[in-house]
């Protein structure tokens, strides 16, 4: 039976208060909620599209977290980037503990041990084969990844679905809980039993559910005739690094504090890495970057690299330079930018679109060192009778204003709901030494909480707006003493190698935080924003706005239920993404929504003073 306490680091600073002697304890444990995984319903694919031929390939190089549809029924695993160690190419589906909504499949017990995700082939027709023609069926798995380890009552298994009424067969399994490189598997499919219309395949893992630290990684699954059991040669060079961004340490700022110290704030250079998985040594010639500007389309910058040989199954980092410059635009504006890797293989090459590769730069309105994405979750152990304390430093390049913080909790069993915390601001912070910090703002009395959708940072508004100075402040939360409010789970971006610019106080001292990786905490600047509690966390009334007709063709009428003179408005699609926004300046006006796509919307008003709830419309 797997215990459920997370994995504990061995981080334990030796500190002192009178004369006990006590260990401050970072931690790290799972994740246990997949922001990116969309809450919507299956949709059994195979009842609408015709039976698959050989060859089947996937490398899960797309850009969505669920799988290609046309390829597989159901969508429990998530393919990412983020979650495996020297991929054989971009992308891998990532088998957990977590359901197809990103929640855990036992929210109750955290020790239930079960069958947990699922990727089944959409069925694919071999009544034309016999033995003679050599089907071999290949993939690559690899345990934990950047996650945590399977321990020897998980497992990954393969079935085959038969033409006999004994249904699925299992044909492979493997409960290797050793961290390893990627390992491939060769499996003949050649049994008559196995040849017939409605052929499919089937991965499934077994797992504590409750846990989330049992993850497999699948990656480059090939199925076709002609094989043997020594077809293991893989002819493919392929981008598999998520290319660096344009900025040095932050992963995201608003574009105006990037603009007031752009030179600083922009890296030397741009990083990506090209793998070879020939066996022989390979020589690319063509290969390089574009950037553009989203908004506008046009071009900001693009760089070529230099001839390179590449080892046969090794990788190659490739740098590129980054941008001279780059546009102005609005104070308060939403930018873009988009680099798009290429390189031109060989004519062998089995797979090209895995030759490109495309990474994006957004700037928001917040200050983030993450890159969205929670690999593990990170918590203190706190002494009982003294508080815990973590802030992360950030600077800014020109004064502006604090709005709020979001955090991203990770879901812990149970939920910490009922724990309690503050949000502090502090100007300064009096790093190895117990004086007094210089506090600037705090909120008390907040709940940890969590959002089902990809946007899945919670919004703590704060009551007032803070004014800050131009360098250096730290924000972050206080979990009181003697309250049962420790142990609360903040997301753990760990794909970050830089600082993580962490502190943690649990004996009222300031440590540097030992913990690889970014925090997920976020301070939120500028213009006014709304929180994501449904309480309404405004000075005055929630208020109403009629928009009218729905459905809409290019134009949406709007009656306000305020004399305010300005409102922003944003236009979310039903992925959570905005799509538009701007402000409108009486109480009755008209939007423009020509040029967004058929289909449904949400449109939320906001202003500095009044709250609208957000309403649905339909673009026709």
């Amino acid at each position: 039976m797997k215990i459920p306490i997370p994995l504990l680091l061995s981080l334990f600073t030796v500190l002192f208060c009178g004369n006990i002697q006590l260990f401050a304890q970072e931690n790290i444990g799972p994740v246990t909620f997949n922001p990116n995984v969309k809450p919507q319903e299956t949709v059994n694919s195979m009842l609408r599209t015709t039976s698959l031929t050989l060859p089947f390939f996937e490398d899960f190089n797309q850009y969505e977290a669920i799988p290609d549809t046309n390829k597989w029924v159901g969508r429990q695993v998530y393919i990412n980037n983020t979650m495996a160690v020297d991929v054989i190419s971009r992308g891998v589906a990532t088998f957990d503990a977590l359901s197809q909504f990103g929640k855990p499949y036992d929210t109750v017990s955290a020790a239930t041990i079960r069958y947990a995700d699922s990727l089944t082939s959409k069925v694919i027709d071999l009544s034309t084969f016999s033995a003679a023609d050599s089907i071999y069926l290949s993939f690559f798995y690899q345990a934990a990844g950047i996650g945590f380890a399977p321990e020897k009552t998980d497992s990954l298994l393969l079935y085959f679905k038969s033409k006999t009424g004994s249904g699925w067969i299992k044909i492979w399994s493997k409960s290797d809980t050793t961290v390893s490189p990627f390992k491939q598997v060769m499996i003949p499919v050649l049994d008559t039993n196995f040849l017939h219309s409605n052929f499919q395949f089937r991965f499934v893992n077994k797992a504590s559910v409750g846990i989330n630290d049992d993850v497999w990684n699948v990656d480059y699954i090939r199925l076709n005739r002609g094989r043997n059991r020594f077809d293991t040669t893989i002819n493919d060079i392929a981008y598999t690094k998520t290319p660096s961004n344009i900025l040095k340490d932050y992963t995201s700022l608003p574009y105006r504090q990037y603009l007031a110290a752009a030179s600083t704030e922009r890296a030397t250079n741009f990083q990506s890495s090209i793998r070879n998985n020939y066996q022989t040594d390979q020589n690319i010639a063509n290969f390089g970057y574009q950037a553009s500007h989203i908004a506008s389309g046009s071009s900001l910058s693009s760089d070529a690299g230099v001839n390179r040989n590449i080892t046969a199954g090794n990788s190659t980092e490739v740098v590129f330079n980054t941008y001279s410059s780059t546009p102005a635009t609005g104070f308060y504006d939403k930018v873009i930018f988009e680099n798009k890797y290429y390189l031109e293989s060989p004519a062998s090459d089995i797979s090209k679109e895995n030759d490109t590769i495309i990474g994006q730069q957004i700037f928001d309105n917040y200050l983030a060192y993450d890159d969205g994405t929670a690999e593990m979750s990170y918590y203190l152990n706190l002494f009982p009778t003294l508080p815990g304390k973590i802030a992360i430093e950030h600077h800014l390049n020109q004064p502006d204003t604090l709005r709020g913080l979001a955090i991203y909790f990770g879901r812990q069993i149970p939920l910490a709901s009922s724990k309690y915390f503050s949000i502090v601001v502090y100007k300064n912070i009096t790093y190895g030494s117990s004086l007094a910090d210089d506090v600037v703002y705090e909120l008390d009395n907040l709940q940890p909480a969590y959002r089902d959708t990809v946007n899945h940072f919670w919004i703590y508004k704060f009551e007032e707006a803070v004014p800050m100075p131009a360098g250096t402040f730290y924000v972050g939360i206080t979990q009181p003493a003697l309250s049962g409010s420790d142990s609360i789970y903040i997301g753990l971006d760990r794909n970050r190698k830089e600082s993580n610019h962490a502190y943690y106080n649990v004996l009222n001292v300031w440590t540097p935080s030992l913990v690889s990786g970014a925090l997920m905490m976020r301070p939120i600047l500028g213009q006014p924003i709304i929180g994501s509690s449904i309480k309404n966390n405004f000075s005055t009334h929630e208020k109403s706005a009629l928009i009218w007709p729905n459905p809409a063709t290019d134009v949406l009428n709007i009656n306000l239920s305020t004399t305010e003179s300005h409102t922003n408005y944003e236009i979310k699609n039903v992925a959570g993404h905005i799509v538009q926004k701007g402000s409108i300046n009486s109480q009755e006006a008209q939007i423009g929504i020509g040029s967004l796509t058929p289909g449904n919307y949400l449109i939320q008003f906001n202003s500095e003073k009044n709250y609208f709830p957000a309403q649905k419309f339909i673009k026709k």
